[in-house]
């Protein structure tokens, strides 16, 4: 295997295998919005990019650009169930809902309530 493959098989042995931590996302790193079926990371550049990185997700062309974890409770295998919250000029301690999927070491998917869903590939 390669180093990328040890790595990707890592992160999703961690991201099946270990219970999520409330406040903590199961998955971390930059993740760009694309339906590309390919099982390599994409290249980001003109991708919308969103990015787990501890307790803080920012989105590089959402309508709030950075989000604080509240609670992420684990909803199956590879799935877990995740809110977070946001405060804007003119919105205070606002919070969304959604579902978080592994699919596999290289795409996520967060099923929003509002908004359908965002199929995400690892960044290069």
């Amino acid at each position: 295997m390669t180093p990328c493959q040890l790595a990707c098989s890592a992160l999703l042995f961690t991201a099946l295998a270990a219970p999520a931590v409330a406040g903590t996302y199961p998955v971390d790193g930059k993740w760009g919005q694309s339906a590309s079926s390919e099982k390599a990371p994409v290249d980001c550049g003109k991708l919308r990019v969103i990015a787990f990185n501890g307790d803080q997700r920012t989105d590089s062309k959402g309508g709030v650009p950075a989000y604080r974890n509240r609670t992420v409770q684990a909803a199956g295998a590879g799935q877990f169930r995740v809110v977070d919250e946001f405060t804007t000029g003119q919105i205070r301690n606002a919070k969304v809902n959604y579902t978080l999927r592994v699919v596999d070491a290289d795409t996520l998917e967060m099923m929003l309530e509002k908004g359908g869903t965002l199929r995400l590939r690892k960044c290069k």
